[in-house]
């Protein structure tokens, strides 16, 4: 029997490489780098604590500066007390060096402002967050509370902050701009009403190089709003600017004498006047105060309205108080006034060698008197004015409490007024029916004189004489000729003595006629 072949052993081929186990091994190693690269390239998370969420998406508000991307937001939260919102920020290494105690967070939304426009960008883009890196040398941080507002200075502007004390603030806010000679060269930082029986404090932020403009005699007055007041007879009206109109705004000025003195420091204090004469009022040194008294009502005279001599302003009115004496029961208005000789003297330190109660009681000797009179008749403003009064009575002038007292006198309407009542007063004393009576016995005198023949015989005689004046004109002119001067000379005199009797006649005549004209004159008809 024939034996079958054994089989022969099968050999097992292997598979060679397939290049297609590289695409996920590629895929790996870019998913790897890619990773490795994310990692390296992420930077801490940052923590931001805000009042409102409005605006922010999770994922795509980004956090800029400069228009450069530094980070975006990964999730928002509320906090334990749900009375704020928290936002997780992711920063990348850029961003990671601003995370320091200097630096500061806001939310940029869509806005209208007058100081920063950019804010309608994000009508398009959508909010992000801005954030100022504040000085260089803060503590690494990684916690901030967010601001609601940007801020008025930014880390990368020069320039100081200034102190300014208000009563009022008036429209002033964060944001109103600073003026200098109708520039704006800074803005409002804030203000703090302290306990609110005290100044105002207002910060304020001026650019450099217009901060070295601030020195210490510079002058702050608010120029919010509308001036508006009748200059040189024209009405006439001011505003600073349209956004000093909206959101309030502060000048300064610096006098011309202060031009050599060194610039303010930081954090100097300076007071706000609230109009930009109080300002220029206050600029002036020397203050000489006086007081006057009235006794007629000083209804529309203000604290800060002119003290005036012959048209020009030579000071302000400080003060008005009413003054009660129980004993005598007088009341009188107290006007306290501040002088400044610098309107008038262009170096009023020279006036300090002479002595003001003497030189300004010459000025009362030659009737200077103190007036109210009305300054603008539109308004009913009053002005106090220093007047000189021709034969004004003598007058002398006091001290109250090494303050001189200068004396007054009504001005205006009022002594219009104070003048009819005096000749009202001195009419009644007049005896009229008295004298309406005298003249009625005159005037039947009059009458009854005129009736008698003599005037006419009177007249006849003077006729006569004339006749006979004439006849010895002939017998002159016979002797003398025709041509001679004394001819001449005798009639122009005859001549003139018949147009008088003439005259004499029809006066005669006239008063035979109508002899009431003996006390009232001629009628016009």
């Amino acid at each position: 029997m024939s034996e079958t072949p054994a089989p022969k052993p099968a050999r097992l081929k292997r598979k060679r490489f397939s290049f297609v186990w590289l695409v996920p091994l590629i895929a790996i190693g870019i998913a790897a780098y890619l990773g490795y690269r994310t990692l390296a390239q992420q930077g801490p998370l940052l923590t931001l604590q805000f009042d409102t969420a409005q605006g922010l998406v999770a994922g795509q508000t980004q956090v800029k500066y400069k228009a450069m991307t530094l980070g975006t937001l990964e999730t928002i939260d509320l906090s334990r007390n749900n009375r704020h919102v928290i936002a997780h920020v992711r920063m990348n290494n850029v961003g990671a060096r601003f995370l320091t105690s200097h630096a500061r967070f806001w939310v940029v939304r869509p806005h209208f402002s007058f100081k920063d426009p950019s804010g309608l960008d994000t009508l398009v883009s959508g909010a992000f967050i801005g954030v100022d890196p504040g000085a260089p040398g803060g503590k690494p941080q990684s916690y901030f509370i967010g601001l609601e507002q940007p801020p008025g200075v930014r880390s990368d502007v020069a320039g100081r902050t200034f102190v300014l004390r208000a009563k009022d603030i008036g429209s002033l806010n964060t944001g109103s701009p600073v003026f200098y000679r109708d520039v704006q060269v800074g803005e409002v930082l804030g203000y703090d009403l302290g306990n609110g029986l005290g100044p105002a404090k207002i910060r304020i932020f001026v650019r450099a190089p217009f901060d070295n403009l601030v020195k210490p005699e510079s002058l702050f007055w608010n120029s919010s709003g509308i001036t508006a007041g009748i200059i040189g007879g024209a009405f006439h009206i001011e505003v600073q600017s349209i956004q000093a109109l909206v959101t309030g705004g502060v000048t300064f000025a610096l006098p011309p004498r202060a031009d050599k003195d060194k610039p303010s420091p930081s954090e100097a204090v300076f007071p706000l006047y609230p109009t930009h004469e109080a300002a220029e009022t206050a600029g002036y040194q020397t203050q000489l105060p006086v007081v006057s008294y009235f006794t007629s009502s000083v209804s529309g005279l203000t604290e800060g309205a002119p003290v005036m001599f012959l048209g020009i302003q030579v000071g302000v009115v400080s003060k008005l108080k009413l003054v009660v004496d129980l004993h005598s029961a007088l009341i009188r208005a107290k006007v306290e006034m501040r002088l400044q000789p610098g309107r008038i003297f262009p170096n009023p330190q020279a006036l300090q060698s002479i002595n003001e109660t003497t030189e300004f009681q010459k000025l009362v000797d030659r009737g200077m008197r103190v007036e109210i009179e009305t300054g603008n008749i539109v308004t009913g403003q009053k002005i106090i004015a220093f007047t000189m009064v021709p034969h004004a009575k003598p007058a002398s002038i006091t001290h109250e409490h090494h303050v001189m007292v200068l004396p007054s006198q009504p001005g205006g309407l009022d002594a219009i007024m104070q003048s009819l009542a005096s000749v009202s007063a001195k009419l009644d004393k007049l005896p009229i029916q008295q004298i309406g009576d005298n003249m009625n016995k005159l005037i039947v005198t009059a009458n009854r004189t005129l009736e008698h023949a003599p005037i006419d015989r009177t007249l006849n005689s003077v006729s006569q004489t004339a006749q006979s004046t004439n006849q010895l004109l002939k017998s002159l002119n016979r002797s003398y000729g025709p041509d001679s001067d004394f001819e001449i000379n005798l009639e122009r005199l005859i001549s003139q003595s018949n147009q008088t009797l003439q005259s004499v006649q029809q006066l005669t005549n006239y008063l035979s006629q109508h002899p009431q004209a003996v006390l009232f004159g001629r009628s016009k008809h």
